[in-house]
């Protein structure tokens, strides 16, 4: 049917902006530098080497990325008394540290499901943000970590210091599920490596209008930021421009009006999932960036109206949720997999919509 948007939420502009500003992307969370050695290079440690070529970068920031494998020399990680010959092709991959300034704690509920010496494994509920920023200053998660660790690292919202905890990935504020926090700076480097080079293991679930023509797939296409709207992302099908990004997709419960889809991310793009599958033809339900607040597929029968209305009003975000989470644990070197139940707005909406479609298959 045509989308008709008098039936339609009025996405909350101002919302939409505090998201985007934030800054939800992996890919903007890592410095990746890459360097060549001279001919003339006399042979040096790598971390001297470093050292000379990134003078403003601490010399125990250098030798965490190397322990952490996050220093390739000739695309192979390097042990940190390797010395350094000519011609030889160094890259190395930081995390972005935080600026200087101090984390105000605030009580936020935070759902810790793991927690050890290193990592802090959080099931993020929607609406809250991730990191500070221009209009959400205050009670974000990282405010809330500091307010959670305030007596086990009483230095924690000092902002800048080697050992701070920190974000080595984020989620959009609308969008609910498993991140993890990294609790120092060697645990953060490590971490950033594994998301840097795409060997951390995510899985999202959406509730997507309609049905894929195909129920399993892969979306490779680039994205990037509107040249006419900033907050908005868009694919670039011809690869001329934004940046790569991969989405692997199963359809997990197909029900023709809506389908839930499992989304597994090779890339970390802002609005990856959310982009690649509108640019599929499947927008997310309740999507307001991206379309999906619409009434996109069914009849245009007043009932169907007020039953998607009631959905919507369960469910009033994008229903995204990063279900499983998995990484190589820093320190023990151990393969570690979470996964999280769907929210209650989510699970509700879902079987309102599963409701529906099975009684409307019983009248065939």
């Amino acid at each position: 049917m045509t989308p008709n948007e008098d039936f339609m939420p009025t996405p909350d502009d101002s919302e939409l902006e505090q998201e985007e500003q934030v800054g939800q992307t992996d890919d903007e969370l890592y410095e990746h530098h890459r360097f060549m050695a001279d001919k003339g290079q006399t042979i040096t440690r790598i971390d001297k080497f470093l050292s000379d070529k990134l003078a403003k970068v601490s010399r125990n920031k250098i030798q965490n990325a190397i322990r952490a494998g996050s220093v390739l020399v000739d695309d192979k990680p390097v042990k940190p008394n390797y010395k350094i010959k000519p011609l030889q092709h160094i890259s190395i991959v930081f995390p972005e540290m935080p600026e200087h300034g101090r984390v105000e704690p605030d009580y936020v509920p935070l759902n810790v499901v793991y927690e050890d010496d290193d990592v802090i494994v959080i099931n993020k509920q929607p609406g809250l943000v991730c990191h500070p920023g221009v209009g959400n200053y205050r009670g974000t998660l990282v405010n809330g970590l500091a307010y959670y660790l305030k007596d086990k690292m009483p230095d924690y919202s000092e902002v800048g210091g080697d050992d701070r905890p920190g974000l080595v990935h984020r989620i959009d504020k609308d969008t609910s599920g498993l991140l993890v926090v990294a609790k120092n700076q060697f645990a953060m480097t490590h971490l950033a490596r594994q998301f840097f080079y795409h060997t951390i293991e995510r899985r999202y679930w959406a509730l997507v209008w309609g049905q894929p023509d195909e129920l399993e797939g892969t979306i490779n296409v680039h994205i990037g930021r509107s040249p006419n709207e900033h907050s908005v992302i868009i694919p670039f099908p011809e690869g001329e421009q934004g940046k790569y990004a991969v989405t692997h997709y199963k359809t997990v419960e197909p029900m023709y009006y809506v389908s839930l889809v499992e989304c597994k991310l090779e890339t970390g793009r802002t609005h990856q999932i959310r982009v690649h599958m509108k640019y599929l033809g499947h927008p997310l339900f309740m999507d307001a960036k991206y379309g999906g607040h619409r009434i996109l597929k069914g009849t245009i029968f007043t009932k169907y109206k007020q039953f998607v209305l009631k959905t919507m009003d369960i469910l009033p975000r994008q229903a995204l949720h990063a279900r499983s989470l998995g990484f190589e644990h820093p320190t023990t070197g151990k393969w570690m997999q979470f996964e999280a139940d769907l929210p209650a707005d989510f699970q509700t909406g879902l079987d309102m919509w599963r409701e529906y479609v099975n009684e409307r298959r019983s009248l065939l």
